[in-house]
């Protein structure tokens, strides 16, 4: 079950990469900005009706959590991530934000009973040549220069992965303190403090960046995409992260944000009508491999007990 929430997540997360094809007269901090209101916006209207009964299940410190939460894995998160594709590239930004899977599973292998590094190496290789096919494929790939500074870009890069790094170990640590709390009812409180955020962030967004030949049909376009990233993506996307969130160790749970990468590797294939390279398949095969190892050495052994049901 949790292996197949993991790649649900992935494939709705995936949905998102398309977006600023979709709306190209805007800049990704604006799409970024248009998601998360869309996101907000869902999720208030969602929790309304339930608001009393939800409001009593957490207290300040949930409260100042989900802010944070919104602002590392969300906002902060995306703006980094277009900061460093305008200024490093994408073929620099993807090969940093794809060590990822690799440094969650580094970090939970420290958690009580988690399984070891020595046993997770197989899955750890395999994870770390599929991210070495992608950066090959990507660098390999001809494309306009990158602008900017790139030592610039490859520091916002790392500063994206530290930033998703840490948003994914503090949003597991939390849903396994809050048994009360279901997966979706944190996923709209969380949608809730992003949106809040993302009021705020709105104004300077626009007025700074503001597309000046965009028409009427074109703001309308973007408003479309944003509703469909924040329904799609944000909403239902996280509803399943979270809940393979507490059906997963963190070790093995890191590993599945590459299917992310595989979606968005199928989804780019059907936009751009072509076939996948010889070495976006090995990529594909290799993240398979990874996850596929990763479940092995998780997979409790035949004289161990049941666990209690939840």
């Amino acid at each position: 079950m949790g292996l197949g929430y993991g790649v649900a997540a992935g494939a709705f997360w995936a949905l998102g990469f398309l977006a600023p094809a979709l709306a190209a007269d805007f800049t990704p901090l604006q799409v970024s900005i248009g998601r998360y209101l869309a996101y907000g916006a869902f999720s208030v209207l969602a929790l309304a009706p339930r608001w009393p009964a939800v409001r009593a299940t957490i207290g300040g410190r949930e409260i100042r959590a989900l802010f944070a939460l919104g602002l590392l894995g969300n906002i902060l998160y995306y703006a980094l991530l277009s900061y460093a594709v305008r200024l490093g590239g994408i073929a620099a930004t993807s090969l940093i934000i794809g060590l990822l899977p690799a440094v969650l599973t580094v970090i939970g292998s420290r958690d009580d009973g988690a399984v070891s590094l020595r046993r997770l190496a197989p899955s750890l290789l395999f994870s770390l040549a599929a991210i070495g096919c992608i950066a090959w494929g990507a660098l390999g790939a001809p494309g306009p220069a990158p602008r900017g500074a790139p030592v610039q870009g490859w520091l916002c890069a790392v500063g994206a992965m530290l930033s998703w790094a840490a948003y994914a170990v503090g949003n597991q640590r939390w849903l396994a303190r809050l048994h009360h709390v279901s997966a979706q009812d944190w996923n709209l409180l969380t949608g809730s403090a992003t949106g809040i955020l993302a009021v705020l962030v709105a104004g300077p967004a626009f007025l700074l960046g503001a597309p000046g030949a965009a028409g009427g049909w074109d703001w309308a376009r973007f408003a479309a995409v944003a509703a469909g990233t924040g329904f799609l993506v944000s909403i239902v996307g996280n509803v399943f992260w979270n809940r393979m969130s507490r059906l997963l160790p963190l070790t093995l749970a890191g590993q599945m944000i590459l299917f992310e990468t595989l979606f968005a590797l199928l989804y780019g294939f059907l936009w751009e009508q072509r076939l996948p390279t010889g070495i976006e398949i090995a990529a594909m095969l290799l993240v398979c491999a990874g996850v596929l190892s990763g479940m092995a050495v998780h997979r409790p052994s035949p004289g161990m007990p049941a666990p209690e049901p939840s």
